[in-house]
């Protein structure tokens, strides 16, 4: 049969327009969703990124100086209250858990199953990482490489584990949270600030230092519940959001300016204390100062997100945002080792590693971001696909399972996140210490987290 002639009506009709990529993600997403949620987690991550990359500084004589801003340069420490931006994390975090669970409750879906899939959106690509610096340290180590600096290298590429540590701890904690939440709202947070003031005490003033390791926990699961005001419409109206910030700058003014905390949120080497290693009441009292401030604007921002193209780059970052997380600062210790094994070789090429915190060091900072950008981008390209975690058709496991495997990996990423993979005995001597990277690879790997058997079915 040959096709139908049109008639000449329908023949001079104009072709309707092709919608183009952005169009298409923006008409498929649903009306109900809460584009604000994305866009913040997408420009946290890209601040974080930029900051991390910024603040550690490369010495050509020296090296990798982990807080060689912060140390050398006391007039930033302020603006680390504009860049210190996890808890914008753990604020989207806790809109999304809420949601997610609510969602799961519904559905008849157990906690075994909610955790499960949690852990494998963000402990599959964690893995690829822990692996391939596991054979870094092990081939510089047997290559007579410095113990040190190799310990170094590793421990500043694993930094970014001390987020996913604290924020897979708040996760297993989400569900009793948001029922505490319903039942006692506003109450359920100042309860856990008033705790977490109680660890610091008992941590800086009674000379109990391993205490305060509990507001990893503490502060992040009390500051994770304005999320869930949030979504709850418990902040609605410029007048809430304003009180919100107003009392978050009130605590910080006055923990810092009469309390014992300095005015780096991020860790400097010349603080006494640090107000994130390990986390401080501080920080749920930046993060009240920035919910306030961010959702003043929601209304703007969710009127940015109905532009396609706009909407589709908030998407694009959030499908690789582990990817992007994870693997910016192993782009960053790459690229410097190259840069000074070149510079140690042909002394001319110290032009590419100016004096930190010189007029040419700053001018280059735009040239170097850029240049780490488009590294990370190569690393996120090759590992980006263990971020595509295909939906878990499994009946729910034991409890048990997930729950060990969360225990295992936040374990290993603690301790990672503070000393490395090497251990150091002096003279540049030192050992491979596996085991903590083991810890999550087992916990990931061998509680069910991978479905091992997918293929087969």
């Amino acid at each position: 049969m040959t096709p139908p002639t049109p008639s000449p009506a329908s023949a001079s009709e104009p072709a309707p327009a092709r919608l183009t990529r952005a169009e298409k993600i923006d008409a498929a997403t649903p009306a109900n969703r809460n584009r604000v949620v994305d866009l913040l987690r997408a420009l946290a991550i890209t601040v974080v990124v930029l900051g991390h990359w910024t603040i550690i500084a490369v010495d050509a004589d020296g090296g990798l100086q982990p807080h060689g801003v912060l140390d050398g340069a006391r007039w930033t420490h302020p603006l680390t209250w504009v860049f210190q931006v996890m808890p914008i994390f753990f604020l989207v975090g806790g809109y999304s858990n809420a949601l997610s669970w609510r969602s799961a409750r519904r559905k008849g879906t157990t906690y075994a199953s909610w955790l499960r899939a949690r852990l494998r959106r963000l402990g599959i690509p964690l893995v690829p990482v822990l692996i391939t610096w596991l054979v870094i340290c092990a081939v510089a180590l047997a290559a007579g490489a410095d113990a040190e600096t190799v310990r170094l290298a590793s421990q500043m590429a694993l930094i970014p584990t001390w987020f996913l540590a604290s924020y897979l701890l708040v996760i297993m904690v989400a569900p009793p949270l948001l029922v505490v939440w319903e039942r006692i709202g506003w109450w359920s947070v100042l309860i856990g600030i008033a705790l977490a003031g109680a660890v610091d005490f008992a941590s800086i003033a009674l000379h109990v230092p391993v205490v305060g390791f509990a507001n990893y926990l503490l502060v992040w699961a009390a500051f994770h519940q304005i999320g869930f005001a949030w979504l709850d419409g418990h902040l609605t109206g410029a007048g809430r959001r304003v009180l919100l910030a107003a009392i978050g700058a009130a605590g910080l003014a006055v923990l810092v300016g009469l309390g014992p905390y300095p005015v780096s949120m991020i860790t400097a080497g010349g603080d006494a204390i640090s107000n994130s290693n390990p986390t401080r009441v501080t920080m749920a009292f930046l993060g009240l100062l920035q919910a306030g401030l961010v959702l003043l604007l929601e209304k703007p921002l969710a009127q940015l997100m109905t532009r396609p193209r706009l909407w589709m780059a908030a998407v694009v970052v959030n499908m690789r945002i582990m990817s992007w997380f994870l693997w910016h600062l192993t782009a960053m210790v790459g690229t410097a080792h190259l840069l000074l094994a070149l510079a140690g070789r042909f002394p001319a090429l110290r032009v590419l590693l100016p004096e930190p915190l010189s007029g040419p060091w700053w001018a280059s900072r735009p040239l170097w971001c850029l240049t780490l950008i488009g590294v990370t981008l190569l690393f996120v390209a090759v590992m980006g696909r263990f971020e595509t975690v295909p939906a878990d058709e499994r009946p729910s496991p034991p409890v048990w399972q997930p729950i060990l495997a969360a225990v295992l990996t936040v374990a290993g990423l603690a301790v990672l996140a503070s000393v490395g993979m090497v251990t150091t005995t002096g003279h540049g001597l030192g050992a491979l210490a596996w085991w903590w990277a083991a810890l999550p690879i087992i916990g990931i790997a061998g509680c069910g987290i991978i479905d091992w058997g997918r293929g087969r079915r």
